[in-house]
Parts: structure tokens; C-alpha cells; sequence
């Protein structure tokens, strides 16, 4: 049974079924008494919904169909689905309206939104247990060779594998299961990248300057992650070589202008605005040789850096000024 009122262009509820009462919370003695308004009990979010809806009643005679919610007498909220027709002329101003309660479909919707969430928490958390069995794979496989380049070559791989695992870990800890807070990822990957080189690191400082509440999604987090794990790895091996101590800083921030964004990024992310971001990575250590070539690097790490923000549709700039700057340029689609 649906609820049925009807109402006058003031607002005013002249006459309504037992069925409607009941879903507003109103009685017969409300209705009587003149304490029905279907504009007073419409919520404020509502109210440029309601005026288009008497516009269209104005040009057509009826309306579609649509959901809102109204305020019960007791301040409580229902959603329903409210469709109206309405006589406009001089001597008539009023319409009919039909009611439809929908409080048991919006429960519904919401414990399956929460089972599909448990879903994806869950793949998240399987995800990330076989990342971790791989990287320990990785790691027992390693101790198996005596030439320490290949040793090296299958802790880089390990640490990779975990810069991915870590993402997952966050997805799984967190409230959404499609973006992630990658400042703080930031510091779970770089605490598990020091506490790797801790031989070498124990002099080392590192310092952070990020963007809080700068969540990312996978697409956006796997490559940046990897990118981080690479450079900072780099800096950890190479930088402070000879050196009894030395400086690592990590630093994301949006760019002053808040957004930017190219005609293919438009295309592709219709009705979210794209923030750009700028994610440096730096060390005050023996900088890198003047023969490395961004376009054509020579090392598997930068190989994989340069792909990956090429991925991302960025920029990289390298500077050598007392040590070694990358500068990392990239936009993100964030819904509105």
C-alpha cells in the first residue's frame, strides 16, 4: 500500500490516506488542525529539489518520480519516493501525490554495501598475506647465494614486493576500500625500508613533509609507492658512501594552484575535479654521476622510475645541487 495526500501550492496537506499518516508520523488530527505542510517537512538539502519539482508540475501537469526523505513529527527522518500531478488554473491550485516508503530497500542497500565491503577488505587482506609469503620466499631464496649483487638483487625484489603488500595492509585498515592515505603509507614504507638498511642507515636521518588526507587509489599508490621504494633504496645504498651521516627528505604537497589537468584526463575522469600533486624525494649525500641519463638510465631502479611516472602520466626533474633531488609531478582524480 503506498501513501496518498493532497496538497495545495502553499504546502499545505488538505486531505491524505491512513497509509501516509502513518509514514510521517502524523494522525487524522494533525491533518484536521492544518499542521501538514509537505514544504515544512521536507529537509533543507531538499528544498531546490522541490522547487524544480513545482516548476516541472507548473509546465507539464505531472512530475517524475523521484527519492527524498521527509521530517516525521517526532524530528526522525524516511526516505520515500514521492510522485505528484497537480491542476493549475484560475480557479484551482492544487494536485495529488503518491508516497512510497522505502526505509526497508535502503536497509537493504546499506548491509549489502557493508558486505561488499567486508568482500574487498577481505581480497585486500588475502592480497597482501600472499605478497608477504612471496617476499619471504624472496628472502630464504636469497640465502642461498654467496655473490652479494645477487643477494642485493633479491632484497630489491623483496622490498618492492612489500611496497605493494603495504598498500594492501592499508586498504585492509582502512575505513574505504579504494583509496588509501598514502602519507601514511609513506611512513609504514619508509620505516620498512630503513629498518632493511639498518646497517647502513643508523646515521641517517630521515625527514618527511606530507600532505595529509591526501588519499590515492591503487592506480595512483602502487607506481608512486614503487617509485619512493627506488629512490630512497638508492639513496640508502649510494648516497652517503664514505659519509658518517647525512639526510634523507621526503616531502608531497598539492601545487598552490589546486588543480590542473590535461584533455586526457578530462575524458577520463568526467565529474571529478583533479588535484596535481608534487612529490620530492631528496638527499644531501655524494649525488649521482653526470653521466646518468633520465631518458636512456642505465640501472633497473631508475629504469623502473621513469616507466612509472611515464604510468602515471607525470613529470620527473632530477636535480644535483649539494646531493641528489627528484621532483615528481603528477595529477589525481578526486571525486567531488
Amino acid at each position: 500500500m503506498v501513501g496518498v495526500f493532497y496538497y495545495n501550492l502553499d504546502g499545505s496537506i488538505t486531505d491524505a490516506n491512513d497509509k501516509f499518516l502513518k509514514t510521517v508520523g502524523y494522525t487524522r488530527e494533525d491533518l484536521q488542525a492544518g499542521r501538514l505542510n509537505w514544504e515544512q517537512m521536507t529537509p533543507p538539502e531538499y528544498r531546490l529539489l522541490c522547487e524544480h519539482t513545482v516548476a516541472e508540475l507548473k509546465a507539464t501537469g505531472v512530475n517524475t518520480p523521484y527519492e527524498k526523505e521527509y521530517i516525521r513529527k517526532d524530528g526522525s527522518r524516511v526516505p520515500i519516493i514521492v510522485g505528484a500531478a497537480a491542476i493549475f488554473d484560475q480557479t484551482r491550485d492544487e494536485g495529488i501525490a503518491v508516497v512510497l516508503d522505502i526505509t526497508e530497500r535502503k536497509k537493504a542497500e546499506q548491509a549489502l554495501e557493508k558486505t561488499e565491503e567486508a568482500r574487498k577488505k577481505e581480497i585486500h587482506h588475502r592480497i597482501k598475506n600472499n605478497l608477504q609469503v612471496i617476499s619471504s620466499l624472496l628472502d630464504l631464496q636469497a640465502e642461498k647465494f654467496e655473490d652479494g649483487k645477487v643477494r642485493e638483487a633479491f632484497r630489491e625484489g623483496q622490498n618492492r614486493v612489500i611496497s605493494m603488500s603495504l598498500i594492501h595492509e592499508e586498504l585492509y585498515k582502512g575505513e574505504g576500500t579504494d583509496t588509501l592515505d598514502f602519507s601514511t603509507y609513506l611512513r609504514e614504507l619508509t620505516e620498512n625500508l630503513f629498518q632493511t638498511y639498518n646497517l647502513s642507515s643508523k646515521n641517517i636521518c630521515l625527514c618527511m613533509d606530507l600532505e595529509e588526507n591526501s588519499f590515492f587509489n591503487m592506480d595512483t599508490a602502487v607506481p608512486l609507492g614503487i617509485i619512493v621504494n627506488e629512490l630512497v633504496s638508492n639513496s640508502l645504498k649510494h648516497a652517503f658512501s664514505g659519509r658518517g651521516k647525512g639526510r634523507i627528505h621526503i616531502k608531497l604537497r598539492r601545487e598552490e594552484n589546486g588543480e590542473r589537468i590535461n584533455s586526457k584526463e578530462e575524458s577520463k575522469n568526467e565529474g571529478c575535479k583533479s588535484t596535481s600533486f608534487i612529490l620530492t624525494v631528496s638527499d644531501n649525500g655524494v649525488g649521482i654521476p653526470e653521466s646518468l641519463d633520465l631518458e636512456n638510465p642505465d640501472s633497473l631502479g631508475i629504469q623502473l622510475v621513469t616507466t612509472l611516472v611515464d604510468q602515471l602520466d607525470g613529470e620527473l626533474e632530477l636535480k644535483r645541487n649539494n646531493g641528489t633531488e627528484f621532483t615528481i609531478r603528477f595529477t589525481v582524480a578526486e571525486k567531488q
